[in-house]
């Protein structure tokens, strides 16, 4: 008589189990399972440790995406010290201590920005309050183009109105809601509470770091267990400070250069405002490849509206993308180099990211976060690997791909 499960009448939510089964392999051969193993398996150190680097990384991107008001300053901040240390100690040589050098250098920064605002805000202001007629007649002098995107949202237009105009009588038609984004000021800065909040902290914060020197690495080295850990600490510092601040010297001096020929170019074309169009170019070029498209975005529609003729108006984006061109194919690899040694894989995950952490203030530090990151990987043991990845292809990888083909 086969064995019957005990069953709760009164419920019929009760599962139907056989306490008495036991398991058998699906092979007369196989092994029988051990629930004590899997068991075993499950609270193994390595899958523990699985576990918590998991919600440690899903913890680390949470705290930095929302907390980006808290820490955006202050790896501006950084890097800015990063750029400026050198002008500082530079000064201490000819007796003039930190605090004061610090001064010196922050000061002679904010007058830099303060001319450079000061001398652009009269064109980005004419440029603003052009913007809808510029769109407009940008849109008009491009409707040729567009006429096959025209006429399929006609036929989209046409099949709705059609769907509005057979519902039953009685019923409205929907009403359409209009959801207005932000503007693209706001996106960049935010409010302007905001943004004079987060620049008096970057300013505050670049004057203390600036002036207090070596302090906080000293701090570092004294607390440290070990005279190995003191070494590298002390390596990681210097090789992080002489790779982003050179990286971030070199790339604006040629961002300068870039922005005065194309100034000059676009002076040749006739373009009005040409002094504005390099300044966005020296700003713009900090984002590698975006910034190169979002310039010849705006390049191309400024010069739709400048110009009568759509043959005459492409010069203007297609004079900018040969300097462009020749700028990142000859001259920043010969003046850059491998300094950063980062893979162009790499550097576009990297941009998507902080892009996606910080938005557009994250696109433009992407590149020296990506660098120090790169650092930090290169001297810890348990981070090489991936950096490794991060890096460029080696010479010998280069041959050995070269014979494979």
């Amino acid at each position: 008589m086969a064995h019957t499960p005990n069953r709760d009448p009164e419920s019929v939510m009760t599962p139907d189990v056989d306490s008495t089964r036991q398991a058998t392999p699906v092979e007369p051969g196989a092994p029988r399972p051990d629930l004590g193993e899997t068991t075993q398996a499950v609270e193994s150190t390595a899958t523990r440790s699985w576990g918590v680097t998991t919600l440690t990384v899903l913890a680390l991107l949470y705290t930095l995406y929302f907390a980006r008001s808290f820490l955006l300053p202050i790896v501006l901040a950084l890097l800015l010290s990063f750029l400026l240390s050198p002008v500082v100690r530079w000064m201490a040589r000819f007796k003039v201590r930190p605090p004061l050098g610090a001064g010196l250098v922050v000061l002679a920064m904010l007058g830099v920005l303060g001319l450079g605002g000061y001398e652009l805000s009269g064109p980005v202001q004419s440029w603003a309050a052009q913007a809808p007629e510029t769109m407009a007649s940008a849109q008009k002098k491009l409707r040729k183009l567009m006429r096959p995107i025209e006429r399929a949202s006609r036929t989209a237009e046409q099949v709705s109105s059609a769907g509005v105009a057979g519902t039953t009588p009685g019923t409205r038609a929907p009403q359409e809601v209009v959801v207005r984004g932000e503007s693209i000021i706001s996106r960049i800065f935010g409010t302007t509470r905001d943004f004079i909040a987060a620049a008096l902290e970057v300013i505050i914060l670049l004057y203390f770091l600036l002036a207090a020197g070596d302090l906080f690495l000293q701090k570092l080295i004294k607390v440290l267990p070990t005279l190995r850990d003191k070494r590298k600490a002390v390596e990681i510092a210097r090789m992080t400070e002489a790779s982003i601040s050179t990286y971030l010297l070199t790339v604006a001096c040629i961002n300068i250069v870039e922005g005065a020929v194309v100034a000059l170019v676009m002076w040749g074309l006739g373009m009005p405002s040409p002094v504005l169009w390099g300044a966005l170019v020296v700003v713009l070029e900090f984002i590698p490849y975006l910034g190169a498209l979002a310039m010849t975005t705006i390049l191309t529609i400024a010069a739709i509206t400048t110009f009568d003729t759509l043959g005459r108006a492409l010069v203007v984006p297609a004079a900018f993308l040969a300097i462009n061109i020749v700028q990142g194919n000859f001259v920043s690899p010969v003046l850059v180099g491998h300094r950063l040694a980062l893979n162009p894989v790499a550097l576009l995950v990297g941009l998507a990211f902080w892009f996606w952490i910080w938005g557009i203030p994250g696109a433009f530090i992407a590149v020296p976060l990506l660098a120090t990151f790169k650092i930090f990987c290169d001297h810890i043991e348990s981070l090489a690997a991936l950096g490794e990845f991060l890096g460029m292809r080696d010479e010998g990888e280069r041959r050995a791909v070269v014979r494979g083909t």
